[in-house]
């Protein structure tokens, strides 16, 4: 009877806000994490947004008195700061915490049941929420940990509804989900918010989430209200977005400095519908590290922030570290001075604030995590070490789970929904049979990775069967997203995993099988390598790039070094001339970049990979060789480099069936085989079909007098009747249009002449086509 007059009370207390917070600070230790926070929710959707660490998650754990804070928070006009959380739970407010939290070993049906004996009653019942979301309903008999991600958020959300509130609380519900699933969430939450009932408190980091559910967003920068607005406002205007959180500039969309400095109080800032009130009072300035000889590292900045007294990154524990980081005289990004530390010291003091200089965590980002991979069946404790260590560095983190034993998943993302990316789904991946489960596993890896919107990068730790998941979808990432693997066969031939790319592999020294002192100092190192890449992403500016010449690839064999060489020093004034040596990688890491668009063009003059294909040899770049031209459509010229030779190891290696062939020594290590005529015809066939599937600007130039320094003139490889038979087949196939031409030269290809006509066709054809600038 208490608890009805209370909910009677409270829903003819109408004329109060759902939500009042006043002044609320929360200490932990001495750090002061939350700092004066201040925000009203009359009725809807408030999104509290803002990057990670900033006091988000704080502020719910106050509202659902989790932790003990000061202020008043007010929920319908009654004071519930300080009571427990089942107290204020009865008075209307539910919680969907982030991580979702859910039960292992309960079942759906067991979850809805314990939340709906617990609360009052109302109109979410446990058949609406079947109603509601029917996949609950199909998975009732499942536990939680048999749940993927966004089954687990229908749970958590369900949870809380059955407590039938009039504030739901949630903390970051999208984190981790697919984009199908992110979508059905805000389907949700708009219905919910639309039948008047229900108002939400949304901290929520995926900024396009919270402005197309919310109306109105508060930022929040180190444990404070910077600004409170209409959603509106926000989602139209990228420079406010870029100056209150970073958004908007870069390669990654942020700008930490602008961001912060966005925080300064200033009416002349103020916006249409902007609370002036609601404005922090901070400076920021730069941080340089200055090493023991003096001199100023010239890697990306960090950024310290005092606001307000003591925050969580100066506290006492971070002054201990505070002399190793100090502000020196220098050059800001945006042209200015940088101040010294007494004239910082100096600019503080005139705001009544004490000068400090502090660490700041590594790569703080709204729209980059950290993604941790692997098998948390038998790897788990490696993973979550992994996890806690990058946490620990300020970086957020993803938690996927790849086991294929069809067991409970501690991981944010379970083994089920990184199944559903199979192209066959995911009874295609848990079919029982351990082999066929790890190659499909990785293949739907492939596929889950490639729809994330917030890699920062990715790391993993296993042995064999987990190493080939894991690297098998870091190879398909763009070269450049940072990627390591901590994995037992590090030692020996890494090929088969790395590929053409830059995947970082660590050796784990000891099996990956539980924290001891070697594996803990190892897997920390990982973990640190992987924070300080996406910290180096993170710091990057446009204007770094702008600078540097546009990347040209070039194909280079031994037997093809003069002309190569001349092409490179002809054309390094304009290009950053990149050069693949072409043995098998060296092809394959050129087409990677270009299909990470980091190659403005390629100048292919030895394609000799094609005939180790072709006829068998152990240089082979497999049968995608040029697939990736076709797909970018860049500016290329191509020639016949080196397809006079197939190449093998030692003399040993060759293969019987080539007994009595023309072969030379070119090392004590490797030996070169000649192309017979016939050999020659298949690898024009090969060549010409790519070509005249390239539908960008090319040009390909035939060296009639010879395609190698053994194919000239009294050399070993001369032989005028397989030439010919290369270049016609060429000739014959070759479909000319106006962007695809065929020159034939009376030239030898390391000639001069040659190297200077492959810079002038290239030449004539990049200058139609902007060139892509590294990224």
């Amino acid at each position: 009877m208490a608890l009805f007059a209370f909910r009677r009370g409270r829903e003819a207390g109408g004329q109060h806000p759902i939500l009042a917070i006043e002044s609320l600070d929360i200490y932990y230790g001495a750090a002061h994490a939350l700092q004066g926070v201040s925000l009203v929710l009359d009725h809807g959707v408030l999104a509290v947004v803002g990057r990670n660490g900033m006091g988000k998650t704080s502020l719910c754990n106050a509202i659902t008195g989790i932790v003990p804070a000061t202020g008043s928070i007010r929920v319908a006009g009654e004071e519930i700061l300080g009571l427990p959380p089942n107290r204020i739970t009865d008075r209307g407010v539910g919680y969907v915490p982030q991580g979702r939290r859910v039960w292992p070993s309960l079942t759906v049906d067991e979850h809805l049941k314990l939340a709906a004996g617990s609360s009052a009653q109302g109109k979410w019942t446990v058949k609406r929420i079947y109603d509601t979301f029917p996949r609950l309903g199909e998975r009732r008999g499942n536990g939680g940990a048999q749940l993927s991600g966004g089954e687990q958020q229908m749970l958590a959300i369900s949870r809380a509804l059955l407590f039938n509130p009039r504030l739901l609380v949630m903390d970051e519900p999208t984190e981790g989900l697919a984009p199908v699933i992110v979508e059905q969430v805000k389907t949700m939450l708009k219905a919910l918010v639309a039948e008047g009932d229900i108002s939400v408190l949304l901290i929520e980091q995926n900024l396009g989430v919270a402005l197309d559910v919310s109306d109105r967003v508060a930022v929040m920068v180190n444990g404070r209200i910077a600004r409170t607005l209409p959603s509106a406002v926000l989602a139209t205007d990228a420079e406010l977005q870029q100056r209150l959180l970073g958004i908007g500039r870069g390669a990654h969309g942020h700008d930490d400095e602008e961001a912060a400095d966005a925080a300064r109080p200033a009416q002349a800032d103020v916006r249409p519908g902007e609370e002036a009130g609601d404005m922090v009072e901070a400076r920021v300035f730069t941080i340089r590290r200055q090493y023991d000889d003096g001199g100023t590292a010239p890697q990306p900045v960090t950024e310290a922030r005092t606001v307000r007294d003591i925050t969580r990154w100066n506290s006492a524990s971070a002054q201990q570290t505070a002399p190793r980081d100090r502000l020196i005289q220098g050059r800001s990004d945006h042209g200015g001075e940088l101040p010294s530390a007494g004239q910082a010291a100096e600019s503080l003091s005139k705001l009544g604030r004490e000068a400090r200089v502090v660490e700041f965590p590594v790569a703080a980002s709204v729209r980059r995590a950290a993604y941790i991979a692997g098998t948390f069946d038998t790897k788990g404790r490696e993973l979550i070490y992994l996890k806690s260590c990058i946490e620990k560095l300020g970086l957020r983190t993803v938690t996927v789970d790849l086991s294929t034993s069809g067991g409970p998943s501690p991981a944010m993302v379970h083994p089920r929904e990184v199944a559903r990316h199979h192209p066959r789904g995911e009874r295609a991946v848990f079919t029982g049979d351990r082999g066929s489960a790890v190659t499909e596993m990785a293949l739907a890896f492939t596929r889950y990775l490639a729809t994330r919107t917030d890699l920062g990068g990715v790391i993993s730790a296993g042995g064999s069967g987990g190493t080939a998941m894991a690297t098998a979808a870091m190879r398909e990432l763009p070269v450049g997203v940072p990627k390591v693997m901590v994995s037992t066969v590090a030692s020996g031939d890494v090929k088969p995993y790395v590929g053409p790319v830059d995947i970082c592999m660590m050796y784990s020294v000891t099996d990956v099988s539980g924290i001891n002192r070697i594996s803990a100092r190892v897997l920390g190192n990982a973990a640190h390598a992987l924070a300080g890449m996406v910290a180096h992403g993170a710091n990057a500016r446009d204007g770094d790039d702008e600078a540097l010449k546009p990347a040209l690839g070039l194909t280079m064999f031994g037997v093809t070094t003069p002309c190569v060489q001349a092409v490179a020093r002809s054309l390094e004034d304009r290009y950053d001339c990149l050069i693949f040596h072409a043995t098998g990688t060296g092809g394959q890491s050129l087409e990677k970049l270009v299909d990470s668009g980091l190659i403005a063009g390629v100048i292919d003059v030895s394609t000799t990979e094609i005939a180790d294909e072709i006829v068998g040899g152990f240089l082979s770049a497999g049968p995608e060789r040029l697939d990736a031209i076709i797909r970018s459509r860049i500016p290329w010229v191509g020639s016949v480099g080196a397809l006079d030779m197939v190449n093998f190891w030692a003399p040993e290696t060759v293969p019987a069936r080539f007994a009595g062939r023309n072969l030379y020594p070119h090392n004590a290590n490797v030996t070169l085989m000649r192309t017979t005529p016939e050999e020659s015809v298949k690898i024009g066939e090969f060549l010409v079909d790519k070509i005249n599937r390239m539908n960008g600007p090319v040009r390909f130039l035939i060296p009639e007098k010879g395609v190698s320094m053994l194919d000239d003139e009294g050399k070993p490889f001369r032989d005028p009747e397989a030439d010919r038979a290369l270049f016609d087949t060429i000739g014959k196939g070759f479909r000319a249009s106006a962007e695809r031409q065929l020159i034939r030269l009376p030239l030898h290809l390391n000639d001069p002449v040659f190297a200077e006509r492959l810079v002038e066709h290239f030449l004539a054809i990049a200058g139609n086509t902007p060139a892509r600038r590294l990224s």
